[in-house]
């Protein structure tokens, strides 16, 4: 690890580790049937996305005016983006694979294009206090309010992105929760307490999402679960008294059984909203298995640290530091983020997130397993 701004430790396999990535991906589209999957869509695919950092592609910079300067987005677009990354997030990926641009934040007054869909996901949100901003509750009312200024622009004699058509036949993408189980274990709540009250009440307000949409003309959903808390560098930094709570991978076993348990009760949240919804289509992918097993093989998929920081203080074995994040003063970033699973201890890097969109285009993780991009074909 190097100083920013100082020369940087070169340690090989960097460019291996990209080229696997970049395989991945690319082998699953080939695997699809088709070079070019936007063209199999017999619609102009619009998504609305919901969630937190993971799918933050500039809300919170716009709505809170945080900037986030290199080496945040040096990997891809060399220039702070408001994401949370050195590169690409997994919805990037995800419309990448539509063909279309990528989601700009609902919240961003300046050079937004929304005649894909928006993005109302701002980091650190939760589903709880549903009120707060920026609550999953939250980003749903903004969507309602996006949808019926287009309806009043229309009704005057304007256009507006995104029309009636649009809307109704738009993915709705829902990934959020990360922060919710973070705090809960954080306050030193009983495991049960955060298993039979804590994760129902947040499954809760996902649920009420979805169904306030569908209510207001969504049809086709596409949810997230959680990811493998345990695996985490701010987690695994944490004092402990010993290691008797890691893993055969190096991950805490109480954090990732709390995430599992999330997921369990999401999908059942899932199968439940399936009957009661007519017409809609719900798709739960387990994000936590796919992150996992990235983190458990990293090896295969040319990674060599799946457990310490590319972006943040303190060294091996995590690279984390509570009081000195990535930006902080002092901090260190790694030469090569491709080599690296953690961008900043929370967020994964560019590189990461292409193996784990390439694992959710899969559909191996889904259920129904259909494609991505089942919502714009005929």
């Amino acid at each position: 690890m190097a100083a920013a701004g100082t020369t940087r430790i070169r340690r090989g396999g960097g460019a291996a580790a990209a080229v696997l990535v970049v395989a991945a991906l690319a082998a699953t589209l080939a695997a699809a049937g088709d070079d070019d999957p936007g063209a199999a869509c017999a619609r102009r695919p619009v998504v609305f996305a919901f969630g937190d950092s993971n799918t933050d592609t500039g809300g919170v910079a716009a709505g809170m005016g945080y900037y986030y300067p290199l080496p945040e987005g040096r990997a891809f677009f060399r220039r702070a983006t408001g994401r949370l990354c050195d590169g690409r997030l997994v919805i990037d990926y995800l419309c990448e694979s539509l063909n279309m641009s990528y989601l700009s934040p609902y919240l961003e007054a300046l050079g937004s294009d929304f005649t894909g869909g928006a993005n109302f996901a701002i980091s650190g949100s939760a589903t709880l206090p549903r009120s707060a901003p920026f609550a999953l509750h939250v980003q749903v009312q903004q969507f309602l309010h996006f949808k019926q200024r287009s309806f009043e622009l229309v009704a005057h004699g304007g256009s507006a992105p995104v029309d009636a058509d649009g809307f109704r036949n738009a993915l709705y993408l829902i990934d959020i929760g990360q922060n919710d189980l973070s705090a809960a274990f954080g306050s030193g709540a009983p495991y049960d307490d955060i298993v039979h009250n804590k994760i129902p009440a947040f499954i809760s307000e996902i649920k009420d999402a979805i169904m306030t949409l569908y209510y207001n003309g969504a049809k086709n959903f596409w949810v997230h679960g959680t990811g493998p808390l345990g695996c985490l560098p701010q987690k695994l930094a944490a004092p402990r008294p010993d290691d008797g709570d890691l893993d055969s991978s190096g991950c805490l076993k109480t954090l990732n059984n709390g995430a599992y348990e999330f997921n369990n009760q999401l999908c059942a949240a899932c199968d439940e909203l399936r009957t009661q919804l007519r017409g809609a289509t719900i798709v739960y992918t387990d994000v936590l298995l796919a992150k996992y097993d990235l983190v458990a093989n990293h090896s295969a998929y040319g990674f060599e640290e799946p457990l310490m920081a590319c972006c943040g203080y303190g060294g091996p074995p995590y690279n984390y530091n509570a009081n000195v994040s990535c930006l902080g003063p002092g901090f260190r970033v790694c030469e090569d983020g491709a080599k690296f699973v953690s961008w900043d201890g929370v967020h994964y890097t560019d590189a990461a997130n292409a193996v784990v969109a390439a694992k959710i285009l899969s559909g191996e993780f889904s259920t129904p397993n259909l494609p991505f991009d089942y919502f714009c074909k005929a």
